[in-house]
């Protein structure tokens, strides 16, 4: 149904309810009270609880990406199942595509990052079901090969080796498997680094497989036949990508590219600055390109290079999935949904956009979501942000350089927090956008935003990314985009949420135990802080329940603070006068919290998705909603109504809240 008749019908039921109220009182004021109660809530709470408008956000987005003769393979990112689309490289045109078909007793996948091609035809590994499957481009068939874990699991990094062995880098156990197609079978490597999680970039010569890990920031050399694993490399952060070519190989690590022979000798690095090196691809003749983040720009590098040499930036603020360098010319697959051939020797670019080039499309799971004032929806998405205008239905969706984890308004202009970028940025009535600049400090997991009128600036809760605990609290002018970055404000804790009160000028800091993953906590218990904005110091910090590691979300209503505990499901009420808990209780899912005419609401997910009224008890408002948020479920009412604006699977959905009525069951799409 189109969005303006469906909020037509809305419109009219709300406007038509004066009018059934009318004559049910005045029939039941002749009665007994109990009836007249009862028609009362009879005549608010009868009629349709949800209307569905279709996909909340549709994506183009892609993960996985290869080349094999003419032909480009890409995988789709957030769309159950994941497609795998076959693109003619000369015309641009999308050729064929396939869908992955969901393994024997597993979940359904979401996307490949990792992808290979061996033998004439094209792997992928797909999370988060960590499965294995390989397209014939002969037949167009797909056939899933075997399941490297349970779900939740990733098969982040795919290599080929040069006789036709397949090597998976896996998450949460950190492994490298081999699988051989000739006969199925896979061998498991042994432990690369104690507490590895994540192997995240592998490739592959006759004898070796070379790895990075995420956690340990290590360049590792397994030998393929003994197993035997060599450190070739320390980095600061992650290696996110390698390569090799001839006696060398490359590693990036953050903003530093390492280049160490293959015997581990005559180690080089060269420093990026305040670039992130996101993708290598080698040339024949030993020139490698590099491409960078949050930027863009591809650069150019040899062996005995003090610098890399910058080529050109393809489309800025892109993600690179894949660089192949042919003679003068470099291919790229860009994360947003993009193909791209760049002329090494003057830079000069042409994009196209797979969307246009005929990538299917489908409904994501949605990021975050923003009411503007009843009139405008917003709704973020994978490299992008969907606009709803809810007078007339009409809808558009423009590109962001990320994943916006959460909006908020200031004005007319709409801010978003992006991730893996940690960027603020500014979006105005038509659509441009500006970047307010980058958090820094590590902080590349912006999970909370909010805007305080007292003073005109942007609060940021953040935590870093990868192996490290320290979380901070950033103040943004939205004017000038300065920042004050208070790093580690809650000690050894990464900050999950914020809640402000103005009034008081305090803001309240919700923390996390486990930081960015990856590295041993060193509290047990997730900590509240009041934040004084005036004096910009903690007033205080507590630990509302002991042994509860991570909030998800926390407000603050009434001179009381509600909280939700993410990893152990749970909610609390806290007298923030005498730092009491007054009310807690369990929860089967978790999600952020929202305040509409004088109640307190949560929306959770991982539970089948569910909405509670918390005040003495959780009290359940709704459910069936679904589990398709891809970072935390929000309710966004309509003022003056019990109206929210949520979703309904991956549907954007109108839903009726009102918690004096009985418990309101979405019926499947």
């Amino acid at each position: 149904m189109p969005l303006s008749r469906s909020l037509r019908a809305v419109l009219v039921t709300v406007a038509a309810l004066p009018a059934l109220l009318v004559p049910s009182i005045a029939a039941a004021a002749q009665g007994p009270p109990a009836v007249q109660s009862s028609q009362i809530q009879q005549a608010r709470c009868e009629g349709a609880g949800v209307q569905r408008f279709g996909p909340a956000s549709a994506t183009g987005a892609i993960v996985g990406a290869v080349t094999h003769e003419g032909r480009g393979y890409v995988v789709t990112r957030g769309l159950k199942p994941p497609v795998l689309a076959e693109i003619d490289l000369a015309t641009r045109k999308t050729l064929r595509s396939v869908r992955l078909p969901d393994a024997p007793a597993a979940g359904e996948a979401e996307g490949a990052w990792a992808t290979a091609v061996a033998g004439g035809k094209i792997y992928a590994g797909t999370y988060p079901v960590p499965d294995l499957y390989r397209f014939d481009p002969a037949t167009g068939e797909v056939e899933h090969l075997a399941s490297f874990g349970r779900n939740g699991g990733f098969i982040w990094s795919l290599a080929a080796s040069p006789d036709g062995k397949i090597y998976a880098g896996t998450y949460p156990d950190g492994r490298v498997r081999e699988y051989d197609p000739a006969t199925g079978a896979v061998r498991v490597f042994g432990v690369l680094a104690a507490g590895e999680r994540y192997v995240r970039s592998l490739t592959v010569d006759d004898h070796t497989v070379y790895a990075g890990l995420l956690d340990k920031a290590k360049l590792v050399a397994i030998d393929r036949a003994s197993g035997a694993v060599r450190e070739l490399a320390a980095g600061g952060t992650g290696f996110g990508a390698v390569a090799e070519h001839g006696d060398r190989v490359l590693g990036a690590s953050g903003n530093t590219l390492f280049d160490v022979r293959k015997d581990g000798t005559d180690a080089r690095r060269i420093d990026l600055g305040g670039r992130t090196l996101d993708m290598i691809g080698f040339a024949a003749d030993g020139t490698a390109y590099v491409s960078s983040r949050p930027q863009g720009t591809i650069y150019r590098y040899r062996t005995g290079d003090t610098a890399l040499t910058e080529v050109g930036t393809p489309k800025a603020a892109e993600e690179t999935r894949r660089l192949v360098p042919e003679g003068d010319t470099l291919l790229g697959f860009s994360g947003s949904g993009g193909m791209w051939t760049m002329d090494v020797r003057t830079g000069q670019t042409v994009f196209t956009d797979l969307i246009e080039a005929g990538l299917p499309t489908g409904s994501e799971r949605p990021q975050s979501m923003l009411l503007d004032r009843g009139r405008t929806l917003y709704v973020g998405g994978h490299f992008s942000l969907t606009i709803r205008d809810l007078r007339s239905g009409d809808q558009r969706r423009i590109w962001l350089p990320g994943e916006p984890k959460d909006l908020v308004r200031r004005g007319d202009k709409i801010y978003a927090a992006i991730y893996p970028s940690g960027q603020i940025l500014e979006i105005d009535r038509r659509d441009r956008v500006r970047s307010l600049g980058y958090l820094g400090h590590g902080q590349q997991r912006p999970w909370d935003l909010e805007y305080d009128p007292r003073t005109d600036k942007l609060l940021v809760a953040s935590a870093p990314l990868g192996a490290n605990l320290k979380g901070a609290l950033s103040v943004v002018d939205p004017d000038t985009g300065e920042m004050d970055v208070y790093l580690d404000v809650i000690p050894d804790q990464s900050l999950m949420s914020l809640s402000l009160d103005s009034r008081e000028g305090i803001v309240y800091l919700g923390g996390d135990v486990l930081g960015g993953g990856g590295t041993p906590p060193v509290k047990t218990s997730a900590s509240v802080a009041a934040f004084d904005l005036r004096s910009r110091t903690v007033l205080w910090q507590v630990d509302p329940v002991a042994g509860y590691r991570t909030f998800q979300d926390i407000k603050v209503h009434d001179g009381v603070l509600y909280g939700v505990y993410k990893r152990t499901a749970s909610w609390f009420a806290m007298d923030l006068a005498t730092r009491t808990i007054t009310h807690q209780g369990p929860l089967p899912g978790y999600g952020e919290l929202t305040v509409h005419r004088g109640r307190v609401f949560t929306s959770t997910f991982f539970g089948g998705g569910n909405v509670y009224e918390l005040g003495t008890e959780a009290k359940l408002v709704a459910t069936g909603l679904g589990d398709e948020w891809y970072t935390n479920p929000q309710l966004h009412f309509e003022r003056g109504s019990w109206n929210a604006w949520a979703l309904a699977g991956r549907d954007l959905a109108l839903i009726r809240l009102d918690p004096r009525c009985p418990t309101l069951t979405i019926p499947p799409a």
